[in-house]
């Protein structure tokens, strides 16, 4: 499978996007080494530029929502997390906890803060409103900083 890799500037910093013929299959923090800088076919440009736009557009409080095809690889319970985390509505947040009991599982919180920390497409699938159930801001691949920006773009 062919998938490329665009950085892409922000206020929050650079973002690397990735995507495959199917989808987008990162919109992560870090640059992957693995993944070549080269203009995709028209179908994987069309994402990555999909996805620019929203994502500006979300940054500047003017989108609340996504829709861009995801091609995202994880493991079954991954995916039923990122999911779960979804559905979480701009400007609210859950707790671990709250995720782990949607799941019908209340035990699975710390399970769930992996899957969490694994999610691939960061902002699109909203892990970022995933807080301790203190209340306080717990980790984010972002940076916790990030996380309180993100937040406050939501009103929070």
């Amino acid at each position: 499978m062919i998938i490329v890799q665009r950085k892409f500037q922000t206020k929050v910093g650079p973002l690397f996007l990735v995507a495959s013929e199917m989808g987008l299959r990162g919109l992560l923090w870090k640059e992957q080494k693995d993944v070549p800088y080269i203009v995709g076919t028209a179908a994987m440009e069309n994402i990555l530029d999909q996805t620019q736009v929203q994502v500006s557009e979300y940054l500047k409080g003017e989108r609340k929502t996504f829709s861009i095809s995801l091609d995202v690889e994880g493991t079954e319970f991954q995916k039923r997390v990122w999911a779960e985390l979804a559905k979480i509505p701009y400007g609210k947040t859950q707790s671990y906890k709250d995720i782990a009991t949607a799941l019908k599982d209340a035990n699975a919180c710390r399970a769930v803060g992996t899957a969490n920390g694994r999610n691939p497409v960061s902002i699109i699938v909203p892990c970022h409103r995933v807080i301790a159930a203190s209340g306080k801001l717990a980790g984010y691949a972002g940076g916790i900083e990030v996380k309180k920006m993100l937040l406050e773009i939501e009103g929070l």
